[in-house]
């Protein structure tokens, strides 16, 4: 009760009040249908990646299409250099605090390393595993024709699949790092496979911009780029790097909206420095 009233009398609102706000649901959640719409009307979808339930919450009220836990934490998390380590239970992990957070967005969860590989039967199972688990929406994974069938078993599955051609980070010992893909025919037919099996959408990564505009006009199904240059239906970006929160090595292909990284290490500058000498806490942080 002390905690609510310090809350009422700071901010000038009722608790109770602004619990009910933040749990109305009214706006129109995206579907999987409204990837397909989008690419009819000509309206340019926006993804990027998150991994927690207060970036998946804050992206979700900016009104963001999709939000993609991708694999990408294994190097954006965990520090690591590829995404090859990342276990099944770490994506349910976070994919289910993501998914907890959203009301608008669609929830997309990556199918890590060697989760679909084995079999049709395996990635079923295991795609399963991830909606039932997290609550999300579709699943997405890597490949075009090498892995056609498995998605055409996910989606018999009544399972939404994204799928993802181009530079494949998975792929990265194969390809001998993350290097621009140029064979147009390749990335084509691979693209091709993935929307015949059934995928309802697929991300281009690190292509050239006239393979990829030729692939968005060819395909009836929306294609979301990222290194893939301005002719995608969509783009995605890994929500560290478009926030700058990422430090170091920052892609030629993405752009820092913000300099969060900056502005958390002065505010972490300061409290270091306000707790050392003594003036936080102050009297207006203290409960009487």
């Amino acid at each position: 009760m002390i905690i609510e009233a310090d809350y009422e009398r700071t901010t000038g609102h009722s608790m109770a009040k602004t619990t009910r706000q933040n749990t109305q649901t009214d706006v129109k959640p995206i579907t999987v249908p409204d990837f397909l719409t989008a690419k009819s009307n000509g309206l340019k979808l926006t993804v990027a990646t998150a991994y927690d339930f207060p970036t998946a919450k804050i992206m979700d009220d900016a009104g963001i299409d999709c939000i993609l836990v991708g694999d990408s934490l294994g190097m954006v998390v965990q520090g690591k250099s590829d995404p090859l380590s990342v276990t099944l239970k770490h994506m349910i992990y976070h994919g289910e605090m993501v998914a907890r957070a959203v009301h608008h967005s669609l929830v997309v969860i990556d199918l890590p390393f060697m989760t679909y590989q084995e079999s049709p039967s395996q990635a079923v199972r295991n795609s399963g595993k991830v909606l039932k688990k997290t609550g999300a929406h579709a699943i997405k994974l890597e490949g075009g024709r090498r892995v056609s069938e498995t998605i055409k078993a996910i989606t018999n599955a009544d399972i939404p699949v994204m799928g993802h051609v181009g530079l494949t980070p998975q792929s990265v010992r194969r390809i001998g790092g993350f290097k621009m893909q140029r064979n147009e025919v390749e990335i084509l037919e691979d693209a091709l496979a993935v929307e015949e099996a059934g995928a309802f959408a697929i991300v281009l990564e690190c292509i050239p911009p006239d393979i990829a505009k030729k692939i968005t006009g060819t395909l009836k199904i929306p294609t979301i780029g990222i290194g893939a240059g301005p002719h995608c239906d969509g783009q995605v970006l890994v929500g560290h790097d478009l926030l700058g929160l990422t430090t170091g090595f920052h892609p030629r292909f993405s752009k820092k909206f913000a300099d969060l990284a900056q502005i958390i290490k002065t505010a972490m500058e300061c409290y270091c420095t306000e707790v050392r000498t003594g003036k936080f806490p102050g009297p207006e942080h203290t409960f009487k």
